[in-house]
């Protein structure tokens, strides 16, 4: 089944409505890949998301422990179903898109994550992404009792000597003691650096209309995200569509009466009537 553009924009917006932290992560990521890809079918990936929740099923009947969790999922992922993290293409934007990372069979960090996290949840167990800069972790939990696992690396268990070399790897000092590092973050949040993954990318090579469409599809998931809307305007604004920015920014008043950084939007909008004029 291929889903029209409109389909789809339509249950991303679905989404960005729903107000919890747990959502259906990886409908989610798949929509957002589709979005990208319009022409490739949703159901057919549905089902590959669902052969993957099957056989973890099946192999995580007798499993109670967190360690045998991470076995399982270890075995299930990444060796019965080949994903591993790209480390020769790391930068390639498919890493980010989940429907090719499933074709590819390999991905980012947060795009292996999400797989782990949507297997994960079908079996009742609490996982859940961190707020960990530049490379994208898990924590498992049962009981009170949690561990970290890394999705890019086999769902290899991660200690704290293993974050500090990782924080030291992607930005070169020690990593503060007290931090909110190892916090968890929302499900909304992990979608929005999956995406943003495709957006920076797509600024750092100069390809502004792909950086807007990204941005677009941002803004459908985090309707009520000042830091995302604003960057979208302008953006759209410096590709020569004022206009547009500027419905963008009035549409987002009408629905958000209420908001904080109000003055940050009203603001960029009187900017960008200034110019034309």
């Amino acid at each position: 089944m291929c889903l029209t553009k409109s389909d789809i924009s339509e249950r991303l917006a679905v989404i960005g409505t729903q107000g919890q932290n747990v959502l259906n992560i990886g409908e989610a990521a798949l929509l957002l890949a589709n979005l990208d890809l319009p022409k490739n079918s949703f159901e057919q990936y549905q089902d590959e998301l669902n052969l993957i929740t099957s056989d973890l099923s099946a192999a995580s009947r007798e499993v109670e422990t967190l360690s045998d969790r991470i076995t399982v999922l270890s075995e299930t992922l990444y060796k019965q179903h080949r994903f591993q993290g790209d480390v020769e293409t790391y930068d390639d934007p498919q890493n980010a898109n989940l429907m090719r990372v499933i074709d590819r069979r390999k991905g980012l960090p947060v795009a292996l994550g999400i797989l782990a996290i949507h297997a994960g949840r079908t079996q009742g167990w609490e996982i859940a992404g961190l707020n960990f800069p530049g490379h994208f972790l898990l924590r498992l939990s049962k009981l009170g009792e949690d561990v970290l696992i890394d999705p890019f690396n086999e769902a290899r268990l991660v200690v704290n000597e293993d974050l500090q070399k990782i924080f030291w790897r992607i930005h070169n000092r020690n990593m503060p003691e007290q931090s909110d590092f190892v916090q968890s973050v929302s499900d909304r949040d992990i979608l929005v650096r999956l995406q943003n993954n495709i957006k920076i990318r797509a600024l750092r090579e100069g390809d502004k209309e792909r950086a807007i469409k990204i941005l677009q599809s941002i803004v459908l998931i985090t309707p009520t995200s000042v830091e995302f809307l604003a960057e979208l305007a302008v953006l759209e604004a410096s590709s020569g569509r004022i206009k547009s920015a500027l419905e963008r920014l009035e549409r987002f008043i009408q629905r958000n009466t209420d908001f904080s950084n109000a003055s940050s939007i009203l603001s960029l909008k009187e900017q960008l009537n200034r110019s034309l004029n």
